[in-house]
Formats: C-alpha cells, structure tokens, sequence
C-alpha cells in the first residue's frame, strides 16, 4: 500500500462560536520520508530554539561547578537540574564585551552582542538583534509558512523598583536591524500565549463560556483525518488532541485564580497578594512544547523576571525582594532565590525532556535552549563570568552528555571576577545550528567570528 503523504502544515479546522478555528497538528509518521529523517518534501527535520533569561545574577561559589570537560558536577545552585544533567552543557569564565555600562543594562549585551544605546537615566534601548531572532530570521527564510515566527512569555510581573526603562528593560527579545528593533515584549497572561499559538476565539477571551472548546470546533475535521492515518499516527494524533484539550482545562481551571479584578486583560495575578510563579512557568512551559511538537513556532524565550524588579519569591517565603538581596554579598536569601530560579528552569526542562518528539526521543533532543542572566555578581553588577547554559542536544548539534567549558578559572573575587574570551562566542555557536554558513554576530566591540567547539559534537 502506498504510505500517505500529508503536508507538515496540514491543520484542523472547525468553528467556534461563528469564528472560524485552526489546531496544527503534531509531527505525525505521515509527514516523514520514507526513512523518518527528514520532512517528506525532504526539507530537514525541526530544530528549535528557547531563550531563557533570569534576573539578577548569581552567586559564583555556590553556582559554578566543580570540574571542568565531561568531568564536572552539578554545583550547589545547579542541583535542580539533575535530571536533565545529560543535556546541560555550562559555560562559565567568559567576558561579556560590553564597553558601556549602566548598572544591570549592559548586561543584556549577553543576549545580542551589541552595546545598549543610552537612552539617559536608567534607560536603555538595545543595540542590535538578539539571537533568538537571528535564528528566527533563518527558520522564516526556510519555512516561510511557519504560522508564528516566535512567542514571547514572562513569568513574574513585578515592575523596576528604580524606574531603569527602555526595551532592554521590558523585553529580551529585539527583531530588525541596528537603529531600526523592534521590541518583543512578552505576554504574562497563559491564556493570551495559548490565544496567540492555538487561535482566535469568537468572544474574549476572559468572558467566553467554559464550553466552547477548541477541541470540540475540529472534532469533526479530526475524524475524517483519523481515517486516513495509520495505526501509530492514529495513537498520536489522539493523544495530541487529549494533551491540548487537558491543557485548556488547566488554564479555564485557574480562572479564579488569574483574573485581576478591574483588569480583564491580565490574567497571571496574584493569589492572596503572591504571585503563582510555579503554575505560571507550568502552564507557559507546557504551551511551549505544544508550539514546538504542533511546529506552530520552533521559536521562544522566557523572560523569568525584570531586572531591579520588586519580584518577591514568596514560593520560598524568601521575605524580601530578589533584586535587593542580590545587592548583599553572601546573602543567604539571594542564594535561595537563585536554586529556586535554577527550579523553575528544571521545571520547563522537565516539560521539553518529557514532551515526546515523533521523530524519536524528546522536544531537548531537538531543541537548544540559551540561558543566562544580566550580571556575574549582583551586588557589583560585573559582567566578567556572567554564566550561560546550553541545554538539549539541537538534533545532534550539542555535546551529549554536556561539558563543563571554562574560560578561565575563577580567581575566588566576588566582586572583580576574573574572565575572558567574549559571551557572544556562544551566540555564533547557537546560530551555526541553524545556519552552517554564518561566520560573526554581534556588533562593534562585541562582534566576533569565534565560537566554542569544546560544547559541539
């Protein structure tokens, strides 16, 4: 019997309300060659990326591990990632090359490779696009039927306790050329991400009735699909279906809890005046993989938190604002709050090492996942050894099990960390998973056409 050849962006269609409703569908058997390595069109299999950023820095002793190469381990700070230890390639030592400097700002430079434009005050724009729109850039050109270009998500809400504005405070994603970006500003509502990934409904959002459902608009176009898919692809488009109807039931569930009296349009709030972090980085984690196993978007970022935010880990009954406890050295509080970023971190990498990816294994055996903070230290705001994780395999491209790079060793000073090399020698690395051909990123002082070998396979 011929096998079925279904077009990857083949979606189901139904109506809701009067509206018309799409779901895309997940990676199915039928969509493959004949050998599952590549899309039947013989177009390459979907790498994807996430950008992950938090707030405030780190402290080294507790956060950088011992060993170096594949003999490392996971540090005090690190625990939480344990089980995903495998894909979890650390790079530690480097220099951020910013050559401007207004507290926490110029450490944004870690994201994009471009010195901040000064925009006075404690105001900054950023300087040139961030990697994760580079690599969008090359994703859009291959796939320009892609339905999102890339979703943006912010877990805690809290706004600058100091005033510090511009779009480098409000967004770590920028799109577009030097002197003409685009600020991604990302969305702290779960439902507005899953409105924005999974369709339009035909009332609001906030207000419509708990049983129209997405499910039940493409039931029907579902069954007349099921019909002509084999008996594994039948399993995992009804699977697929279960997993995003549980979903919406997650997110309508949580309705008392995330609506904001007076302020209909925002929905992650606060429950007893404490904001719901942890049910807020699940739901958005779980979005995300949806996005990436329905190839609605192979592009993301989680902004965990402002920088100089009044961002309170009650979760922890930490008592005292983040920002401010990184400010004092060997704070105890602020060591606390950093394992419990490193938490919430392994809680989306949970969900993306858990998610199952058709082609075989999981959504971190094809994804690569960039995370870093704005600062080394938060009490000096250096940006010598500013950390970053590269975590996932990228479809091969990534060390497996991950490695320990360190620039240089630590010279033991809290507040003038030694380091070297340049931080942007790590966004080349991520964009050659995308684009072989790509030779430097970044711009004036940070521009560079060095990457790290030692964490690709």
């Amino acid at each position: 019997m011929k096998k079925l050849a279904l077009d990857r962006r083949t979606l189901l269609r139904g109506l809701l309300g009067g509206a018309g409703v799409s779901v895309g569908l997940p990676l199915l058997e039928a969509m493959l060659n004949d050998s599952g390595t590549a899309l039947a069109d013989g177009s390459d299999l979907p790498c994807r990326f996430l950008m992950f950023y938090w707030a405030d820095g780190v402290d080294i002793a507790s956060f950088e591990p011992s060993g170096t190469g594949d003999a490392w381990n996971l540090s005090e700070a690190l625990q939480p990632l344990a089980t995903s230890k495998s894909y979890v390639n650390i790079l530690t030592g480097l220099q951020n090359p910013s050559t401007v400097a207004k507290t926490h700002h110029e450490g944004m430079t870690i994201f994009n490779g471009y010195n901040y434009i000064d925009g006075g005050g404690l105001d900054s724009d950023a300087g040139g696009p961030t990697i994760d729109q580079l690599i969008a850039d090359r994703i859009m050109a291959q796939n320009p039927d892609l339905p999102v270009r890339s979703v943006h998500t912010q877990i805690s809400k809290r706004q600058s306790t100091d005033g510090d504005g511009g779009t480098n405070a409000i967004a770590i994603s920028h799109r577009g050329e030097p002197g003409n970006l685009v600020a991604n500003t990302p969305i702290t509502n779960p439902r507005e991400v899953w409105q924005t990934l999974f369709g339009s409904f035909a009332e609001p959002i906030d207000t419509r009735p708990p049983r129209l459902k997405v499910i039940d608009a493409v039931r029907a176009d579902a069954a007349r699909l099921r019909k002509t898919l084999g008996t594994e692809d039948q399993k995992r488009l009804d699977a697929h279906l279960q997993g995003i109807d549980e979903l919406q039931n997650k997110i309508d569930a949580a309705t008392p809890a995330c609506m904001l009296p007076g302020e209909p349009t925002e929905e992650n709030v606060d429950v007893g005046g404490k904001e719901p972090i942890t049910n807020v980085t699940q739901a958005m984690s779980e979005l995300i993989a949806y996005a990436f196993t329905c190839d609605i978007t192979r592009v993301a970022t989680v902004m965990f938190k402002r920088f100089v935010s009044a961002t309170v880990f009650d979760e922890i009954q930490a008592g005292e604002i983040h920002h401010s406890a990184s400010h004092q050295a060997g704070n105890n509080t602020y060591k606390q709050g950093v394992t419990y970023v490193m938490e919430r971190f392994a809680q989306l990498l949970d969900v993306l090492r858990t998610t199952d990816d058709p082609t075989a294994g999981n959504l971190l055996d094809s994804t690569i996942v960039y995370a870093s903070t704005d600062c080394s230290t938060g009490f000096t705001h250096s940006i010598s050894r500013q950390p970053i994780l590269l975590v996932g395999h990228g479809r091969g491209y990534l060390k497996s099990p991950g490695v320990h790079y360190q620039a240089t060793p630590w010279n033991g000073n809290d507040g003038n960390p030694n380091a070297t090399g340049t931080t942007s020698a790590a966004l080349l690395t991520c964009l050659q998973a995308f684009d072989e051909t790509a030779t430097t990123v970044g711009g004036g002082p940070g521009q560079t056409s060095q990457t790290i070998s030692d964490v690709v396979a």
